[in-house]
């Protein structure tokens, strides 16, 4: 993925935290800045800025001049059901940044469970793999699906393990996660 026509340009407005993609390398893009957002989805961006793509967390939005994700909620008294549907569509707000498709609509996500920790607090348990062991971007996707889910109300942690078996396929992917990515 990279600019295109339809890439929309930015100015970063202020410093920003970013993530080299693929490599996953931590750098700090200057004020000043100039790029072009390639993808838009689930709250963070993919910048294409000087040949190389760059993920935005959605903390740091308004650095590109967009809005920062609405904090989540959830109705007084909400039970486990209701707490674990706000989980799976915090999962679905989680993107490879060089994949415009979800990680549950690429199975990624093998479990994901709902429990309590030693004091009643509600707790989820999450195992995930990815496209390819060797994804620099692995560790970043993982905290991003623990940040995402403890933003959840009354989650007070979560736990993700990345595993490797049983290995991701494309046979993994939903039927719209194979159209969108033109394997159907």
């Amino acid at each position: 993925m990279s600019y295109s026509r339809t890439s929309e340009p930015v100015k970063f407005e202020r410093d920003c935290d970013a993530v080299m993609v693929p490599q996953g390398e931590a750098v700090t893009l200057p004020a000043g800045t100039t790029g072009y957002i390639t993808q838009a989805l689930g709250g963070s961006f993919t910048v294409f800025v000087d040949g190389n793509l760059f993920r935005i967390a959605g903390v740091d939005a308004d650095a590109i001049g967009k809005p920062q994700p609405e904090p989540l909620v959830l109705p007084e008294g909400a039970g486990d059901a209701e707490v674990e549907k706000l989980v799976w569509d915090q999962l679905r707000t989680c993107f490879d940044p060089e994949i415009p498709v979800n990680i549950v609509e690429l199975g990624l996500v093998y479990d994901c469970d709902l429990g309590r920790n030693a004091e009643g607090e509600r707790t989820v348990a999450i195992r995930m793999t990815l496209t390819a062991p060797g994804c620099g971007m692995g560790d970043i996707l993982v905290q991003d699906v623990r940040d995402k889910v403890e933003q959840v109300p009354t989650i007070a942690e979560a736990d993700v393990e990345l595993v490797f078996d049983p290995p991701w396929n494309q046979s993994m992917m939903s039927d719209a996660a194979r159209l969108e990515t033109g394997l159907f």
